[in-house]
């Protein structure tokens, strides 16, 4: 494994380490690839995933803009999953990214659909 893939990994474990979700209070775990940006609202003790959303989504695909606009998409779609399963807070999970960029946009999204964390 490249050095940056490890040094990601490292990050991610020492995340996780602090940060877990619940079924009132899922974690918000964000999935960055070159091309597209997945999202999950995942409850760790039942291990779950509850609700989740990426910019592969058909309605989100058809949108004209670029990686960043479409991020903002993906947070407001997943919030407003989350909020049609009675879900209002959540704990951010940058799974190793910095929150910079995509991530950012991602959580600047879901906070306009509703989400608080």
């Amino acid at each position: 494994m490249s050095t940056k893939v490890n040094r990601r990994q490292k990050i991610r474990y020492r995340i996780r380490k602090k940060i877990s979700g619940t079924a009132q209070q899922p974690r918000l775990s964000v999935f960055r690839s070159n091309s597209d940006i997945y999202v999950q609202l995942i409850d760790d003790t039942n291990g779950t995933t509850l609700a989740s959303a990426s910019s592969r989504d058909k309605d989100i695909k058809a949108q004209a803009g670029n990686k960043s606009e479409k991020s903002v998409l993906v947070g407001k779609a997943l919030a407003a999953k989350a909020l049609a399963l009675g879900l209002t807070t959540c704990v951010f999970d940058r799974s190793g990214y910095l929150y910079h960029g995509r991530v950012k946009s991602v959580a600047d999204g879901a906070r306009e659909g509703g989400l608080q964390f």
